[in-house]
């Protein structure tokens, strides 16, 4: 399925150099964190189930298609997230799901939306201290005869970004990270 309205969306992060974008999204009793992440490749749609302890990504590939079908897994936890009893006659359909949203992605980006690490984090837990969601500063891995970690690396992909990513692993530089929102810094490259 080829998501049209997505098309819009991108050219607006682009020329507003935006990389990562959160929106919200509901259908019927489901309301969703939208993360639209175009510094990966393919670009990848997150969906974090607000008020639940479940997400999905999906792979937007070359001209902004998706494949509709989700593991059964997933099918499951979307349609009991969604309030959806089953119905023999109106059985339910992620194409109608995704064809849903594809109507409500908005056309033009927020500034206030650009998503944030501790955003990211309540759906991508699966990183080194993951009650650390703030990002604090840079440690120049290199002035301390020391070697960053894959596991600091990953984290600073999934929650700061591609280009953030190579470029710690090719100057040596790890990603700090803090649990005291007092202590956060606005994220700029090494």
């Amino acid at each position: 399925m080829k998501l049209d309205k997505l098309i819009n969306l991108y050219k607006d992060m682009k020329n507003n150099n935006i990389e990562r974008y959160r929106f919200d999204y509901q259908n019927g009793k489901g309301i969703f964190d939208i993360f639209f992440f175009i510094d990966e490749t393919p670009f990848i749609l997150l969906f974090g189930a607000k008020g639940a302890n479940f997400s999905f990504e999906i792979e937007v590939k070359n001209g902004f298609n998706i494949d509709t079908n989700l593991d059964k897994d997933t099918y499951k936890k979307l349609i009991e997230f969604l309030g959806i009893q089953y119905s023999k006659g109106n059985p339910f359909s992620t194409f109608k799901f995704f064809n849903d949203f594809n109507t409500n992605i908005p056309n033009v980006t927020i500034k206030t939306n650009i998503a944030k690490p501790q955003q990211i984090i309540k759906y991508r837990t699966n990183v080194e201290e993951s009650e650390k969601i703030y990002f604090w500063k840079w440690l120049d891995n290199t002035k301390q005869g020391n070697q960053v970690s894959n596991e600091n690396l990953e984290k600073t992909r999934k929650l700061l970004g591609v280009k953030a990513y190579e470029r710690c692993k090719k100057k040596n530089i790890s990603s700090c990270w803090t649990d005291d929102k007092n202590k956060e810094k606005a994220f700029v490259l090494p």
